[in-house]
């Protein structure tokens, strides 16, 4: 009876162990919306908004980090900015535009920076990044359009 009951415990511990397994390699991933990922000449970007679609006339706030594109390291002290656009007109694509932007600020993560932007009217915007190591290396930009969806309803009567 007892090699029975041993092979029934192993048995029962096995699969255990292979639900626990199975759970663990279901795990999403940092909460919030999926990080997009682009590459200059020499960098590595995710860039990981607080929310996405966003809505016109909130806050966004983004954490893109940025690698070395040859070694992967994290660049740290780097120069930065985040910026978009979209024509008021559409008819007029280089006519006035609304803009937004916002410069980085790195830390308190190795390699990340954070950046804020606020897009007042909804539509495709055209966004961008501009980096830079330091002040001896040239500026690389990145883009990529994004869509913003109408602002939610104030609850201000």
């Amino acid at each position: 009876m007892r090699v029975g009951a041993g092979i029934r415990l192993s048995a029962t511990l096995g699969c255990v162990a292979l639900v626990a397994s199975v759970i663990a390699s279901c795990n999403p991933g940092p909460p919030g919306p999926p990080a997009l990922h682009q590459y200059s000449a020499s960098y590595d970007y995710t860039i990981r908004p607080d929310q996405a679609p966003p809505h016109a006339r909130d806050d966004i706030h983004y954490s893109i980090t940025i690698l070395d594109r040859k070694t992967r390291q994290p660049i740290e002290s780097g120069d930065g900015q985040l910026f978009a656009g979209k024509p008021i007109d559409p008819d007029v694509p280089s006519g006035p535009q609304s803009k937004t932007y916002d410069g980085f600020a790195y830390g308190p993560e190795v390699g990340v920076y954070h950046a804020k932007l606020n897009f007042v009217i909804p539509g495709t915007w055209a966004v961008a990044i501009r980096f830079r190591r330091d002040s001896l290396h040239p500026l690389e930009r990145i883009d990529w359009m994004q869509d913003v969806i109408n602002e939610r309803p104030s609850n201000i009567p």
